[in-house]
């Protein structure tokens, strides 16, 4: 089960006591090798924007992320320089050791190499996950979300998904780079803010740090699309004699002033050609209405 959005905060910050404590399991039963790129995710997480995706957006995240043949990672491409995203249910999972370790959050930020993402899978599942198996967990010992993986991408220009490092499933990375470009679809998705308990901002308060605040990502009420009707020119020429199931897919499409910036767009399933046509039923049509 992932965590609710208004424990985020909490589980950030007791991450970061993990992180920053050179005693904790989690500090000393890890090599000098990864003493970096711990560093940067402690430093990360620090400032980073706070996002939980609900398991519809989660979902479509998955989905149309394995139809992205190359994503952009530059800090104008991410929802903020620094983040942390828990997607409810998970995107994937990765192999460890021979066994499936569920990908539940993401954290990221800028690195000399470009964008560093870190994969990570919460307390809970690990937990979870645990029941299965001979061995204890040590609850104490485990932060609330616990990193599994991490990896750097290029922040210049559009990052084709095999140049990605092949350890990364690329369910996961795919989630990640769909979900950044979803969360630029007003038309799509629906965003609030999750204020925290009370306790928590009572904590913050003392620290002198303001409210942190949660953004929360799910799919709009009406997962419908717009201006998807045939062009006068189509409909003159008889160009469609059917009506006809057109995929949801990647559009690579202006926007900017003057329309003269390009961004990958998702067009959602659609059907097109004239009313009262038959219809070529040859695919299945789900529909969202929520």
């Amino acid at each position: 089960m992932s965590p609710h959005p208004r424990e985020l905060p909490k589980l950030r910050d007791q991450t970061m006591r993990h992180l920053d404590d050179p005693a904790s399991a989690l500090r000393s039963g890890t090599g000098d090798d990864a003493k970096e790129g711990l560093d940067a995710l402690a430093a990360n997480l620090r400032e980073s924007g706070l996002y939980w995706v609900a398991s519809d957006m989660a979902a479509l995240a998955v989905s149309s992320g394995s139809q992205l043949a190359a994503a952009q990672w530059s800090t104008a491409d991410r929802p903020s320089e620094r983040g942390l995203i828990v997607l409810e249910g998970g995107v994937g999972h990765m192999d460890a050791q021979g066994v499936e370790i569920p990908i539940e959050a993401c954290a990221w930020g800028p690195h000399p190499e470009g964008c560093l993402v870190w994969l990570l899978i919460s307390r809970r599942g690990l937990a979870q996950k645990m029941t299965r198996t001979d061995l204890t967990l040590v609850v104490e010992d485990i932060p609330p979300l616990l990193p599994v993986y991490a990896f750097t991408v290029p922040v210049d220009g559009s990052v084709p998904m095999v140049e990605i490092d092949p350890a990364v499933p690329q369910p996961v990375v795919g989630a990640l780079a769909a979900s950044w470009l979803l969360m630029q679809q007003p038309t799509l998705i629906d965003t609030q803010r999750e204020r925290p308990d009370r306790a928590v901002r009572k904590a913050y308060a003392r620290q002198g740090r303001p409210d942190p605040e949660v953004t929360l990502v799910d799919l709009r009420r009406q997962y419908v699309p717009q201006g998807q009707e045939d062009s006068e020119e189509e409909r003159k020429a008889g160009r469609y004699r059917h009506r006809f199931v057109v995929s949801g897919h990647w559009r690579n499409q202006a926007y900017g002033k003057e329309r003269a910036l390009r961004r990958q767009t998702w067009i959602p399933a659609y059907v097109k050609g004239p009313d009262g046509a038959p219809m070529l039923a040859s695919e299945k049509v789900n529909v969202w209405r929520r």
